[in-house]
């Protein structure tokens, strides 16, 4: 334990926001107990005499105009202890540690659990409804953070995340499986935008990515663990039981996070932080405060309008005209409306918009949600079948592929703390940008290159660093950029808008990969296949297992490669013309010096 506060030298207690001057305080007449601030702004919300806390100088409290989820999680800070705070890294590390894990496994054995429902080239649609979902529940999550309690949303998150796995590993169709997904990409998800919001809570600015950085440095370790572990489960248990396990270990491993925070938050209860509601109100009124509270028409309007725009792009391929199906065009049109509406109601009417519009309309805030979306756009437009080309163009087995694969895992992860570390000293995190996107634009275009069928492994292994470099300074800037662009009171709403748009730049990356998929594997599959295989042409294209039964260098095998490599390369093309966009974006982020914003209280890192 002495180690890891050697490793995070920024434990204290914070109590002034560093970088200014203290100024004497004018000299007054004494006041009485009873009359101090601390009392009075107590007293106003009702605590009774007996839990109300002497006067001190340099006493913080939570802020009162605040919503009860950031008031809360404030008392806990301002409550817990460094072993405490410790105690919950650890924690935190130990859940992405299960996530990093479980995300592992799923990713390599997706595809043969896509292809035992003969859908293997739908892994893309299934990506997209998982995407859609996911993205019209962070605004919602987000209000519960706010209005009930981090502690709250993060439980039922494992709730949905648990009841993922278990449909998953069940499943006996493709609905069913769909459906698992649904729940599984809501749940770990919002799992993970929980205790990133939680790690934020507990962490100065400064020092936030080098917080983000070591909790989620769990995916350096399971990233060949992985790999390995997916192996030995399709092929000697069954890709039922990669999924299935998990469904046991989360619960076990969240449920200390969980009481840790709620045994806090009692603590601050007990001495006189956190203040309890007397609010005289009947159960109507009740009912209409939090109503307003929560933003319930915004969230409905949000939620409504994002499923109904992005589900044209799962259902367009098989529309009997397409794109130019009437319901389609109907759906975006009425989709996109109601998201106008939703921005009008936030803007104009919401009683407590789920964040302010001078934040929505700050340059920084524009330019990492920019950047998120098309980093997102650019990396599914090729992802997705990625391990699936690894393993039949390149030969690799499963684990091999998981390892290739889990590249961004393993260097990012390193890479990670030493960014957090740079900005730390540095207090800036702008300059590492006009590196990053150089060197991914570089990595991603030299992958045109090399992911041929022909292609040496080492220079495809080569362009994954330089992708994972590049990635992994996207994703901690975005976040610090559009944190230090708001108070504490948003920081839930600001993560929740880019995970939001996150999750939509994979939609519409995976629907784009989709469709040139549909359109070129195929077709390319009818060119190259040589004339005994054309009847096998329905089976080849969609299952993994039958493309893999051909023998290594057999005139099919070899038509198959050529297929991949014609349609991954029009993949990685469309991914990398993207990536334009994040020259504006990194121009629109401002240089915010994050050393000089107090933005939390209380015992954090």
């Amino acid at each position: 334990m002495a180690g890891f506060s050697k490793f995070l030298p920024g434990f204290r207690q914070q109590a002034t926001e560093e970088g200014i001057t203290p100024v004497a305080a004018e000299q007054t007449s004494p006041a009485k107990k009873g009359d101090t601030p601390a009392n009075d702004a107590i007293a106003e919300v009702g605590v009774s005499n007996e839990n109300q806390v002497d006067y001190k100088p340099d006493l913080e409290l939570p802020d009162l105009d605040a919503q009860r989820g950031v008031r809360n999680v404030e008392a806990v800070t301002l409550t817990w202890s460094k072993p405490s705070l410790i105690a919950v890294f650890i924690l935190m590390f130990l859940l992405y540690f299960v996530n990093a894990f479980q995300a592992s496994i799923l990713y390599n054995l997706t595809p043969f659990a896509t292809s035992a429902f003969e859908a293997h080239s739908l892994l893309t649609v299934i990506s997209i409804v998982a995407n859609a979902m996911s993205a019209a529940v962070y605004i919602p999550l987000a209000k519960m953070l706010d209005v009930w309690g981090r502690a709250e949303g993060f439980l039922l998150m494992i709730v949905f995340a648990t009841l993922g796995l278990i449909l998953m590993a069940t499943s006996n169709g493709l609905s069913t499986y769909c459906a698992a997904q649904v729940f599984y990409s809501i749940g770990f998800g919002g799992m993970t935008y929980s205790v990133d919001v939680i790690t934020a809570d507990a962490s100065k600015l400064r020092n936030r990515g080098l917080a983000y950085a070591f909790t989620s440095s769990p995916y350096m370790i399971t990233a060949f663990a992985g790999s390995k572990a997916s192996d030995d489960f399709y092929y000697h248990l069954s890709w039922r039981w990669g999924f299935g396990c998990f469904a046991i270990i989360l619960p076990f491993v969240a449920a200390p996070l969980y009481v840790l925070l709620k045994y806090n938050l009692r603590k601050a209860e007990k001495r006189g932080l956190l203040a309890r509601e007397r609010s005289g109100r009947t159960l109507l009124q009740n009912i209409w405060h939090y109503t307003r509270e929560f933003d319930a028409p915004g969230v409905f309007l949000f939620a409504s309008g994002l499923t109904v725009f992005l589900l044209p792009f799962t259902l367009a391929d098989s529309a009997p005209n397409g794109w130019a199906s009437g319901y389609i065009i109907a759906m975006i049109v009425v989709g996109f409306v109601v998201l106008v509406l939703f921005g009008l109601y936030e803007a104009y009417l919401a009683r407590a918009p789920f964040i302010r519009a001078e934040f929505l309309a700050n340059r920084t805030v524009v330019g990492a949600c920019l950047l998120d979306m098309t980093y997102q756009v650019s990396y599914y437009c090729w992802n997705s079948y990625f391990t699936s080309f690894l393993q039949v163009v390149n030969n690799l087995s499963l684990a091999e592929a998981g390892y290739v694969g889990s590249t961004f895992d393993v260097v990012s992860g390193v890479l990670l703390l030493g960014v957090g570390f740079l900005i730390r000293k540095t207090g800036r995190f702008k300059w590492l940008l006009f590196f990053a996107v150089p060197l991914y634009i570089f990595g991603q275009g030299l992958m045109i290159y090399f992911r041929r069928p022909s292609g040496y492994i080492g220079y495809i292994v080569m362009c994954q660093i330089f992708i994972s470099v590049g990635g992994a300074i996207f994703i901690i800037c975005e976040q610090l950029a559009i944190l230090a662009a708001v108070d504490h009171q948003h920081v839930a709403a600001a993560l929740a808008l880019l995970y939001v748009v996150g999750n939509i730049g994979g939609a519409i990356g995976n629907t784009i990969s989709g469709a040139i998929w549909t359109n070129t594997f195929e077709k390319a599959l009818e060119r190259y296949l040589p004339a005994d295989a054309l009847p096998s042409l329905e089976d080849i294209y969609n299952d993994l297992d039958t493309q893999l039964s051909y023998a290594v260098g057999s005139p099919t095998r070899l038509a198959i490669q050529k297929a991949y490599g014609y349609a991954q390369t029009r993949m990685l093309a469309t991914g990398t013309g993207f990536m334009v966009l994040a020259f504006v974006a990194v121009l629109l982020i401002k240089n915010i010096n994050v050393g000089k914003i107090a933005q939390v209280k209380g015992v954090v890192f």
